[in-house]
């Protein structure tokens, strides 16, 4: 797998990670949202770096010219609830790419220490010879979106694979690359060292579904 860490290089994404992170800027849960949004602008602007393009002659007030646009078939699929501001972002730069959502959460049994990954509601279009961007902010142990893929295989083989998060540990990426086919690529805007106990990540951010959304109800 290819990891694109935009964190790396100084950029304003650096900004609105900071602002996801602190705890007083979070209380405002729309600038929370309006914050992923962002970032999800500017992993799709890094990302269509790598996009197939052909010329394409169109016709101004003044004269014909010809210009690049992009010929790929894309097909954005969010995991549900939180990855909904992350597809919102996505489809500002891609508003003719195909959609699907997925609802994929962690079942915790007897111990509130171990959980399974949960995959429940599913919508998806055709995926054959397409390339697929999978969305999701938090990467954690990586074992959601890698149940994720698991799930939209009957839906056809994609030409292309992007995993697109926010935030990730190391170990979440490390798992997504023994996991996925080697020529996918990850675009994060940042990569924390570890996970506690619990499986969330440290430093992080907290719960991205519930800061955006607020407090779920447990069942």
């Amino acid at each position: 797998m290819i990891v694109h860490n935009l964190s790396e290089k100084n950029s304003i994404i650096n900004q609105f990670i900071a602002e996801l992170r602190d705890v007083n800027v979070q209380k405002d849960s729309m600038r929370f949202r309006r914050n992923i949004e962002r970032i999800g602008e500017i992993l799709s602007y890094e990302m269509s770096k790598t996009l197939n393009y052909t010329n394409k002659t169109i016709t101004t007030p003044l004269a014909e010219m010809d210009v690049k646009t992009y010929v790929n078939d894309l097909v954005l699929c969010s995991v549900l609830r939180a990855g909904v501001p992350l597809h919102n972002g996505l489809l500002n730069y891609f508003d003719a790419a195909e959609n699907a959502f997925i609802s994929a959460y962690r079942h915790h049994k007897d111990n509130p220490d171990s959980f399974e990954i949960v995959v429940e509601y599913l919508a998806c279009p055709d995926l054959n010879n397409k390339t697929l961007i999978l969305a999701d902010p938090m990467l954690a142990t990586g074992q959601s979106l890698v149940a994720t893929y698991k799930a939209l295989q009957p839906f056809g083989v994609p030409k292309n694979l992007h995993i697109f998060a926010v935030l990730g540990a190391k170990e979440g990426v490390d798992y997504l690359e023994k996991h996925l086919p080697k020529d996918a690529h990850l675009w994060i805007a940042t990569v924390d060292k570890e996970l506690n106990s619990k499986g969330y990540i440290v430093p992080g951010l907290g719960d991205a579904g519930d800061l955006a959304f607020g407090e779920k109800l447990q069942h």
